[in-house]
Parts: C-alpha cells; structure tokens; sequence
C-alpha cells in the first residue's frame, strides 16, 4: 500500500483499464432489460460549469446503480453545436465559428472524460457535423412534402446599419446589441411547421401519457399550447380601400373568451400591420409616424405584455354587432398582427390591459359584470374585474343576469343567428418558425429559380454542406457571398442557373432529435434504424427547467412527426423527466459601447466586495 494517496496515478490506472476493455461501450441485447438514460446535450461553450457536473454526475451514478441491477443502460454524449455564440465568438475572435466550435468540443470531452463517467463515446454526435444534419434536411423535405413545413412572410428584428436579422436577445432597449442602431420591424419570407396540427394531441397527452414528469413542467407545457374556448365575430363596417372594395369584406373580426362581456366594448384596438391601419395610415401623418415607431417595438407576446401600452386613433369606426352602435378603431402596439385576426374587442371594466389603455386615453369604461360582494372602482384595476367564474352580467340589457357559461351561449346564439360569429377553439401555441438568417446552422435544403420560385433539393444531393470557413463580421449572413456555397448550383427542374436559399435552421431543430440519433448514430442510410426500437422511448431525461417549454415541446412534436411518418413507434419521446435545479454563481459582464454585453470567466476578475463582505462588482484582474 502507498503511503501516500496520488489521486492522479489511480485515476490514470483506472481510465487507461476502462478504455482498453472499452468498459462503457453499449449494445442492443433482447435478453437483458433495457433503460434510456440521458442528459441533455450541452453547448459546447468551452469550459464545464458545476451545472454540467451536477446534471452528468446523476445520471452517470444512475447508470452505474441500474448496471450492478443486471439491466443494458446506455448513457450517451453529444454537442448542440450550432447557435449564434459560436458566430459572436468568430466575430470577437476573427476565427470560423467551426474552428472554434470544434476546438471547445476537444476541451469539454477531455474534462469528461477526465470525471470518469459512464459514457459510450462510440455514439457520440455533433449536431454540425453533416453526418448528423443531413437528416434534419432530409426530415424538413419530408414534411415539406406532407405539407408540415410551408413558406410565409415572418416579422422579424431588422439591424440597418450591418443589415442582418437579430434574435431577439440581440435587441438590448430596441437598438441592435452591436451597431445601436434603432431595430426596424420587417417582413421576410421563412420556413414554418405546423406545431399547430398537434397541438390537440401535445395538449391531451401532457395529461395522459407523462406520468414520470414534474407537476410544474407539465403545467408550463399546458399553458404554452393554451386551449382557449370562445367566441369570433366581426365588426362590421362600410370602410372601401383604394380599390373600391370594402376592406375584409366589410367585416373586422375578433376572438374573445369573454363574449359574455361585449355589451361592455368602448374600443376596438388593431394591430400596426392590420389592413385598417395601413388604410387609415395613407391619409393620416400622424398615424404613419406611429405606426413606423410600433416597428421598432416587440415582436412576441412576451415582449408586448410588459412594454408600455400605447395607441393612436384611426379616425375610423366599427358597428357594435348587437347594439348597432359605433366602435371607434384606435392602432394599438400591444396588439400582434399574427395572434388571431390582428384585433381586439376592448372591455377595459374587465380586461386589465384594455382598463391601463382606456385610462391612458380617457376612453370610456362600463361595468357589464358584477361579483356580489365586491364594489367596482374606475381608479385602479382589481383581479375580480375578470372573474368569469362568480360574475354575473349586468348593464347588458337582455343579458342581464346571467353567469358567465349561459351568458357566452347567449351571446354566440345572437351573433351566429346574425351571420356575424361563431363559437371557435383557439390556441396560443403558434407554428414553429424555422428560418433564421444566419451562417451557423444547419443550411435550408431550398434552391431559387427564376422561373419556378422555390424549390425542394433533390434527396441524393443531401446533406447540402455548410461552409466551414466562413468567419462572420455582422454585416450580414457571410453565405449570401460565398461563392463555393453558390457554385454550379442548377434548378432541380429547369437545370437553369439557381441560388441556394442561405437561411439556416433554428438550433431547436437539432436538440429536437439528437437522443434518437444516439441509438443509431453511425447509420448512413436511415435517420433512425433498429436502435431506436430498441431504446426508445428514453426512460429518463435530465436536464434544467429552462428547457421546460420550448426544447420539451419541440422535441414531442418532432417524434410525433417521425411518427407519423414510420420512422419509430413512439407516440412520446421522454418517459420520465428529472429538473435537476439550477446551480448559481456569480455572473460577469461588461456592457460594449454598442450597448452590448461582453462577459468574463470568473477566473479572470477579482471580486469587490463591500464592508459586509457581499460581492458588489468586480473588476479585470
């Protein structure tokens, strides 16, 4: 026995034993019992944090537990390789982003391996490797021929000075994070998929088929898909465009869950990009200007639920459905064009945005519901203002005295016997936009022709390989002038001179199916084989809350999308779900002239610390 313990002796010993006997290599087996455990992929930032190690370390002591159980456990690894940090990185550091990428990749797996966990490296994937992306190409042609994908106009964040797109994130108090210049509101064509076909079964399943999924989780995903049972119908109006035709057929529609509440209505609000606007926009300076200000607001609900609500009027009127009376139309930058019909019905006695926007404006409020026991104030909002469950209509002629279930009846019995509305199920959950216009991730497999517009890559011409030299300088995505990109590109249809579409992926396309890569990460001919029968569905996922909506949701769509289209058997990829907790440190960063952030490695800054002891800032050692 050594008198003294060299933990690197030992450590190297064991690793060099375990390589050569190849100790977590594992294969499919009928005869043992089969377990799925895996954590979710990390992006290949660098360094590991505490965080990778908490979330590896619970998953690497499960596997070695269930082993010693007698039972086959695969616990694989692979890299979220794409993403825009890879291409902030080139432009900070003058380097490909796949140089960089690649060389944090050979760093990260080193300190892994160097924890001695219980990986099977031979499955290893990363996702910017063609190997693996070919099959997102391949998958996307595929629902593009069912019909899943489809191509429209998206509004996006717009930088015009280095005349690229920018994620939201990059948006820092409405200017772009790089230049500062003030981020324009455009309209581009993109790629979406149609998340919204499955929102029944994504919604029915959460209840019905995750048992082994935190609470918290599951309710997230309910309220993100957001079933909401209601009432559309329209205004009408007599309001002709240019051309001499009633705008929308003389009608502007509107969806509300509150129907029981439309005698209540002293406004209606539609969004900057509604055909109304824009008509009253042409002979109305001052509802241009505002109009171009909403441009450089916020583009998701998120964004609009929290920034000032402003308006301005049109000018123009609606007619109340049932009272016959007039509506006046304002423009408001809280109401999103691509959520319903780009207009709301305004009750601000029961609807606390509408109540914030009435007072603003000093529009009329009229109390249409009462809840015994509680008095109405027009000074501040009150949350019983919107109770639909102990309400009961008043100052609502016929409808008066009714509770909120008979009184929607009532109400959509009315205007459908009008020819004006129709009860109608909505959904939050909106289809999946998954262009971005932006060099690191996986290319759009499109080709434009002159004369047949867009058309799909031929299936042998797959993967269409992203240039791997490209160093971006934000000035726009570097593959609109690569030549090598472009080269001796030819419409899969008229063999004319084309263009390949220079749009990339969404990163959350790649994380949508690595875990079913992993069980047949070497196969070249299919994107899934006899392995993911084998290991799937995967009987524990690990990985932090902040995943919860969208990676979650996206990854349930894509299995029920390779379902559908006979590739597994699966109707849910994830059997049980572990939110292992977040582990928090102190975060270091410095804000660019641009308004941008640059951030530091806790390594390279010293602490400042106040009287007490607390950390208070920190400087550049």
């Amino acid at each position: 026995m050594q008198d003294k313990y060299n933990h690197l002796d030992v450590e190297r010993s064991a690793q060099t034993h375990w390589t050569a006997a190849d100790a977590y290599r594992v294969t499919e087996d009928s005869s043992k019992k089969k377990y799925y455990a895996c954590s979710m992929l990390p992006y290949p930032s660098g360094k590991l944090h505490m965080g990778h190690v908490r979330n590896y370390t619970i998953n690497d002591m499960l596997t070695r537990y269930l082993r010693m159980k007698g039972y086959n456990v695969l616990m694989p690894m692979g890299w979220d390789a794409f993403g825009l940090p890879a291409e902030n990185a080139a432009m900070k550091n003058g380097v490909p982003p796949a140089q960089w990428t690649y060389d944090n990749i050979a760093y990260m797996k080193k300190q892994m391996q160097a924890m001695g966990l219980a990986i099977d490296w031979s499955r290893e994937v990363a996702t910017c490797d063609p190997s693996y992306y070919k099959w997102n190409q391949w998958l996307f042609l595929k629902m593009l021929d069912k019909g899943i994908a489809y191509r429209k106009t998206q509004v996006v964040n717009w930088d015009p000075v280095d005349q690229t797109v920018l994620a939201n994130e990059q948006v820092i108090d409405g200017k772009g994070w790089r230049t500062g210049a003030v981020v324009e509101k455009r309209e581009i064509p993109g790629y979406y998929l149609k998340i919204t076909d499955y929102a029944e079964e994504l919604l029915d399943s959460v209840s019905n088929k995750l048992p082994g999924w935190p609470e918290r989780v599951k309710l997230m995903q309910e309220n993100w898909i957001g079933k909401s049972e209601g009432v559309r119908f329209a205004f009408t109006h007599d309001i002709q465009g240019a051309d001499g035709a009633l705008i929308g057929d003389g009608k502007m529609y509107v969806f509300t869950t509150r129907a029981d509440t439309i005698m209540g209505v002293t406004f209606c609000a539609v969004a900057p990009e509604h055909p109304l606007a824009i008509h009253a926009a042409a002979s109305n300076p001052k509802l241009a200007a505002f109009i171009e200000e909403c441009k450089s607001g916020g583009t998701t609900e998120a964004e609009l639920a929290t920034q000032e609500k402003k308006g301005e009027r049109t000018g123009l009127s609606v007619t109340h459905p049932l009272t016959g009376e007039k509506v006046e139309v304002w423009v408001g930058n809280y109401v999103l064009m691509s959520y319903g019909d780009g207009a709301v019905m305004g009750v601000p006695a029961h609807d606390e945005r509408d109540f914030e926007f009435a007072k603003k404006y000093k529009l009329p409020i009229q109390q249409v519901t009462d809840v015994p026991g509680k008095t109405y104030s027009l000074e501040a909002w009150a949350d019983w203002y919107g109770d639909k469950q102990q309400g009961v209509a008043i100052n609502s002629g016929k409808y008066n005295g009714l509770v909120f279930k008979a009184a929607v009846d009532a109400v959509a019995a009315d205007l459908a016997a009008k020819g004006l509305g129709e009860k109608k199920t909505t959904w939050r959950l909106r289809d999946w936009g998954v262009s971005r216009q932006r060099y690191w991730g996986t290319p759009i497999p499109i080709i434009h022709c002159e004369e047949h517009g867009a058309v799909p890559v031929p299936e042998k011409d797959l993967p269409v390989v992203l240039p791997q030299d490209c160093v971006p300088d934000g000035s726009g995505n570097p593959l609109h002038k690569h030549e090598g990109f472009h080269a001796g590109v030819v419409c899969p249809v008229c063999g004319k001179p084309a263009r390949r579409e220079t749009d990339t992926m969404d990163t959350f396309v790649d994380s949508s199916w690595y875990y079913m890569r992993y069980c047949d990460p070497k196969n070249e001919d299919k994107m899934v084989a006899e392995g993911a029968a084998y290991w799937m569905p995967m009987d524990q996922y690990i990985g932090g809350i902040e995943h919860a909506i969208l990676h979650l949701l996206y990854a349930r769509f894509w299995t029920k999308v390779m379902r559908d289209l006979g590739l597994v058997k699966v109707d849910e990829p994830f059997t049980h779900l572990l939110t292992q907790g977040m582990v928090l440190n102190h975060l270091y960063s410095r804000r660019t002239e641009k308004g941008g952030k640059d951030y530091f490695w806790p390594h390279d800054v010293e602490n400042v610390l106040d009287e007490t002891g607390k950390v208070v800032g920190a400087k550049l050692k």
